[in-house]
């Protein structure tokens, strides 16, 4: 903590009320500043406050109301599984084909971050769609999709996704419920340039870690099946391939999740870059855009969940029919701001002064824990 404290901006200290000037004998020592920081945390907060309810149930029903035959969309997509299937093979093959060449080579590195980041986020994104419901129609088949999904991630974590996520959806920006919302601490120490690199090239810890600190989840027998899958698929590929496969896997995992185009879904979803100039952020009842959709070329290997404001508008229908619910509803989604590029976003994201972790809508209340996905609650 007092290591972290030395980098930030004196521009955050000064709006913090946290001392700027150099430790003497006078000045506070490295533990009462790292004190100061924590106190900090608790008291600062820059995010938008509303006081409005989340604009996705509101929208749907006004799309339904004008366009009742959207529901014919919603139900699972037979070609989940297949794509699952194949983009495991895959990675697979060249976990194997990399077996015995140098981690440090930039045969190995290129082949990482080219194909194995691009085709591991396309695995997060099956198992975000798996999460719905959406591969089939029985649960206990989309559970067990969803943990073959995993294993060329490396690490198990569809089973504890899957709830952390369906309270995304159900508490969208509820302060203590949604953990895609960066804490208070975490806007501190990373509202810098710096900071925002570092948030942008280690987020998928940020996204893994963070949730275990917002609320616990109970674990279950999907969670065991998870878990043991995993741990004897590592098993099997280090004993017939070498570590070097395994290295290979995680690595992808982990660039998946950093500065790579299609990693910058995860600020472009919901990270405000368009606020009205007359918005407080400490309450405001003005609608503010919290949700952006994109709709460029990388959908096409990410389960199209550029078209996010469709995708929390229906949760239930999946991916190869958003562009289609699109379609119908124009007169809905057209007005609303999008992104034209993830790259700009993160370029953006990095470098413009004006956004920054703090640029999350919060709300105080509402929302609620989902542990379970029922038919009836899919449009609830």
């Amino acid at each position: 903590m007092i290591m972290v404290f030395s980098v930030i901006s004196t521009e955050t200290r000064t709006r913090l009320g946290i001392s700027t000037e150099a430790t003497s004998p006078e000045s506070p020592s490295p533990e009462s500043k790292s004190s100061q920081l924590q106190d900090a945390a608790s008291k600062y907060d820059d995010f938008f406050w509303t006081y409005t309810e989340e604009p996705h149930r509101t929208r749907r029903q006004a799309i339904i109301r004008a366009h009742p035959e959207v529901t014919k969309l919603c139900g699972p997509e037979p070609l989940t599984k297949y794509l699952v299937v194949l983009v495991v093979l895959l990675q697979i093959y060249c976990a194997y084909a990399l077996s015995s060449i140098p981690i440090l080579s930039w045969r190995f590195l290129m082949t990482a971050y080219i194909v194995g980041a691009t085709a591991n986020q396309n695995l997060f994104l099956s198992i975000h769609e798996i999460s719905h419901n959406l591969a089939f129609r029985s649960a206990s088949a989309n559970r067990a999709i969803a943990i073959l999904a995993n294993l060329p991630i490396g690490i198990p974590y569809s089973a504890s996704f899957r709830p952390y996520h369906l309270t995304h959806h159900k508490s969208l920006g509820v302060d203590g419920l949604d953990a895609d919302l960066p804490t208070p601490l975490e806007a501190i120490l990373l509202d810098s340039l710096l900071g925002k690199a570092f948030f942008c090239t280690f987020q998928i810890l940020f996204y893994a870690i963070r949730p275990m600190f917002v609320y616990q989840i109970p674990l279950t027998k999907v969670h065991f099946a998870n878990i043991v899958m995993q741990l004897a698929f590592d098993a099997c590929l280090v004993r017939a391939c070498g570590a070097n496969a395994l290295v290979y896997l995680i690595m992808s995992s982990f660039l998946a999740g950093s500065l790579h185009p299609c990693a910058a879904h995860f600020i472009a979803e919901h990270y405000v870059f368009d606020a009205p100039a007359t918005v407080s952020k400490q309450s405001s009842n003005v609608p503010i855009p919290e949700t952006y959709s994109y709709y460029g070329g990388l959908n096409i290997l990410t389960y199209n969940v550029g078209y996010h404001n469709e995708h929390h508008d229906f949760p239930a229908v999946p991916w190869s029919r958003l562009p289609s619910l699109h379609n119908i509803a124009k007169e809905f989604y057209e007005p609303l701001p999008h992104h034209k590029s993830w790259t700009l976003v993160l370029w953006k994201f990095i470098l413009d002064k004006q956004v920054g972790l703090w640029c999350r809508v919060k709300r105080a209340e509402g929302g609620r824990l989902v542990g379970s996905w029922k038919e009836s609650e899919v449009q609830n």
